[in-house]
């Protein structure tokens, strides 16, 4: 089992999770209004009333066949409106 994080700006929230409804993902978790630092080394931080510079972080568990196909619907989000993914090893306890 795999696990894919990807964090973006939570503007192309929509974008993405059509994305991954067409790579037909199991399932996902959404979390909104995460905030962090990159390597430009700035705290992301959202506007209250208006939600700019806010991010969302997608979490999907997906069998390692799966990759590919997801890989190949979310990499046009990713490319053009930036964003990070990483994939890592999910074990059910």
């Amino acid at each position: 089992m795999k696990r894919l994080d990807l964090i973006f700006s939570e503007r192309e929230l929509d974008a993405m999770l059509k994305s991954l409804e067409k790579a037909e993902v199991p399932g996902y978790t959404v979390m909104k209004h995460v905030t962090g630092r990159g390597p430009e080394r700035i705290v992301s931080e959202d506007m209250e009333f208006t939600g700019l510079g806010a991010n969302a972080h997608v979490i999907v568990f997906c069998p390692e066949h799966n990759l590919e196909k997801i890989k190949a619907y979310i990499q046009p989000v990713l490319s053009f409106y930036g964003g990070v993914a990483y994939v890592s090893e999910a074990n059910p306890l």
